[in-house]
C-alpha cells in the first residue's frame, strides 16, 4: 500500500495588513521528500501520520510530497499560492501510483484575491488523483469547512482540543484512511454550516461550552459506524463570503446516521451560543496592576488583540505603555514582532542606548508608534531551537533584547513564535522564570509557559486579534450571522442547514 503525505498549513488573520510570503514559510522550513521525515518524525501531524502506519501492523510505504508551515499571518501572498498548486501538480505527478492520499491542511487560509485556498488545494488534488483515490483531509479545528472541500475528499477529521494536539489529529487522520483502503470502508460525510462568529475567550475544550460541544462528538464516536465527529469553531478574524462555523460526521456508509449526528451537534453549538460570547478579558490597566501585584510570577498576560498564533501582526505596544505609564515594580518579558526595529537595534550593538519608536509599524489601524529609550542586552536569532510541538528550530531572523526600564523585549524580523514558548527567551539567554509577569501574544496557546504560570490574566486589547468581533470591519463575511445580528433559528441564515431547513 501506498500513501502520498501532503502538509501545508496556515491560519489567515483579515485584519493582519502584512501578507503572509514564501520567506515566512522558509522560516519554518518548506521540506520536500525524505527530508520531511528526517526533520519531522516526532513532531506535529507528519509524526502523527508515521506513527498511525508503524501502528496499523500493515505493509505500507509512505510517499512524502511536501511539508510547509506559516505561523498565522495575513493572507497568503498570489506568489505563495501559485507556488503551493505547482508543488502539488509536481508532487503527485512524480509519486506514481498511490492508494490514498493523507492531505493534512488548515482550513482557514486565504490568499490575495482567493477566500479558499483549501478547497482549491483538495480540488486540485482530486482532480489530479480522479474520485477512486481515497483522500482524507486533515484540518485545524478553526477551520472555515467550505463546499469544496467537503466535496473533494473521502473523510475530514479535525483537531480534538485546543490547545491542539497536532500528533493526534495527524494519527487518527492516516488511521481513518488504512482503514479505509484496507478494510474497504465506505466513508459518507454529513455537513451543518452555522452561521456564528465568536472571539476566543471560550475556546479551550477543557471547560465551559466548547468542552461540553467536543465532549458530545468524543460520545458519538463510541458508535463503530461513526468514524469521525469534528467540530470547527472557525478562528475568528476570518473575513470570507463562506464564513462560519461547521460540523461534520463521517459515516461508515449510513448517511442517515450522518445527517442525524450532525444535526444534534449543530443545534446543541447553537443553544451554547450565548455562553460562546462570554467575557472574561479585563482592561489593560487592570492585567498590568494585577499581575505586578501577585504574589508571585510568572504571571502570564494574554495580550488576545495582537494574538500572533492567531495571525496578529505582533506589534503592538498597548501593554508596554501600561506598563511603563504605570511604573511596574516587577521585571516583565514582553516580545515583539518587527523587522525595522529588529535592524536598527542589532546594528547599534550590545550595550548601545538607543531611542526610537517602538511598535505600531504594521496594523497601522490598530496602533501607533510609542517613542522609547532602552538598552541593547543582546544581539543574536538566526535558527534557533525550541521545544515546540510544530517543529524543533525555527529561524528569527535578526533578534535583540532591549530593555526598557523594568520590561526586557524580545524583538525578532520574522514572526516566529513571538515569545509565546519560553525556550524563545532562553535561545536569546534569558531565564523567563526570573520574572514577575510575561506577556503572551495569543489567546489561548498558553499551554508552553504553563509549568512556570502562576496564573493567567487576559487583558482586553485591541488589535487584529481582538476580542470585540463588532467593531472588526467586516466586508465579506455572510450576513446574517450571530451575534454581529441576533436571530433565534440558525438553519433559515445557513448555508448547510441539512434536510431540517
Amino acid at each position: 500500500m501506498r500513501i502520498a503525505l501532503i502538509h501545508i498549513a496556515q491560519e489567515t488573520n483579515d485584519f493582519n495588513p502584512v501578507p503572509t510570503t514564501l520567506n515566512d514559510y522558509r522560516s519554518f522550513g518548506i521540506f520536500e521528500g525524505a527530508e520531511i521525515f528526517e526533520k519531522l518524525r516526532n513532531y506535529g501531524q507528519i509524526g502523527g501520520h508515521l506513527q498511525a502506519v508503524s501502528d496499523s501492523g500493515l505493509e505500507v510505504e509512505s510517499v512524502p510530497i511536501i511539508r510547509a508551515f506559516a505561523v498565522a499571518g495575513g493572507r497568503i501572498t498570489r506568489e505563495a499560492f501559485d507556488f503551493f498548486q505547482q508543488k502539488i501538480r509536481d508532487g503527485l505527478a512524480a509519486a506514481g501510483r498511490i492508494d490514498g492520499l493523507a492531505l493534512q491542511l488548515h482550513g482557514a487560509c486565504s490568499a490575495e484575491g482567493i477566500d479558499d485556498v483549501e478547497g482549491e488545494q483538495v480540488a486540485l488534488c482530486r482532480s489530479l488523483l480522479g474520485r477512486d483515490i481515497p483522500i482524507v483531509l486533515g484540518l485545524d479545528h478553526h477551520a472555515n469547512v467550505t463546499r469544496k472541500m467537503v466535496e473533494n475528499c473521502d473523510a475530514i477529521v479535525g483537531h480534538r482540543t485546543q490547545p491542539h494536539d497536532t500528533f493526534d489529529t495527524g494519527v487518527i487522520g492516516t488511521e481513518l484512511l488504512l482503514r479505509i483502503i484496507s478494510e474497504k470502508l465506505r466513508p459518507v460525510m454529513a455537513w451543518r454550516k452555522i452561521p456564528l462568529v465568536s472571539h476566543q475567550e471560550q475556546f479551550l475544550t477543557s471547560h465551559g461550552p466548547m468542552k461540553r460541544w467536543f465532549d458530545r462528538a468524543r460520545e458519538m464516536e463510541k458508535d463503530p459506524r461513526v468514524l469521525q465527529a469534528s467540530n470547527y469553531p472557525m478562528q475568528p478574524w476570518l473575513d470570507v463570503a463562506e464564513g462560519g462555523w461547521s460540523t461534520v460526521v463521517v459515516t461508515d456508509g449510513d448517511q442517515v446516521l450522518a445527517e442525524t449526528l450532525a444535526d444534534e451537534l449543530a443545534d446543541l453549538c447553537w443553544s451554547l451560543r450565548d455562553e460562546f460570547q462570554l467575557r472574561e478579558a479585563v482592561s489593560v490597566d487592570e492585567a498590568v496592576r494585577r499581575a505586578d501585584a501577585a504574589q508571585r510570577g510568572v504571571v502570564v498576560i494574554s495580550d488576545t488583540g495582537d494574538t500572533v498564533f492567531g495571525g496578529a501582526a505582533g506589534d503592538s505596544n498597548v501593554i508596554l505603555e501600561a506598563m511603563l505609564r504605570l511604573g511596574i515594580k516587577g521585571k516583565a518579558l514582553v516580545p515583539m514582532i518587527s523587522p525595522t526595529t529588529a535592524k536598527a537595534l542589532a546594528e547599534a550593538g550590545e550595550g548601545a542606548v538607543v531611542t526610537l519608536p517602538l511598535g505600531g509599524d504594521a496594523a497601522t489601524a490598530f496602533f501607533q508608534p510609542l517613542v522609547v529609550t532602552g538598552t541593547v542586552k543582546k544581539v543574536g536569532g538566526g535558527v534557533v531551537k525550541l521545544d515546540y510541538n510544530h517543529q524543533s528550530e525555527v529561524d528569527f531572523g535578526r533578534a535583540v533584547i532591549f530593555e526598557v526600564g523594568p520590561v526586557t523585549m524580545l524583538i525578532t524580523e520574522f514572526r516566529g513564535v513571538a515569545g509565546n514558548l519560553p525556550s524563545a527567551y532562553e535561545a536569546m539567554g534569558v531565564d523567563p522564570t526570573g520574572y514577575k509577569m510575561a506577556v503572551l501574544k495569543t489567546a489561548s496557546n498558553f499551554q508552553f509557559f504553563a509549568p512556570i504560570t502562576s496564573e493567567i490574566i487576559r487583558a482586553d486589547t485591541r488589535g487584529p486579534g481582538q476580542s470585540d468581533v463588532f467593531t472588526l470591519p467586516w466586508r465579506r463575511l455572510p450576513r446574517p450571522i450571530y451575534p454581529l445580528e441576533r436571530f433565534e433559528d440558525w438553519r433559515p441564515h445557513s448555508s448547510q442547514p441539512g434536510g431540517n431547513a
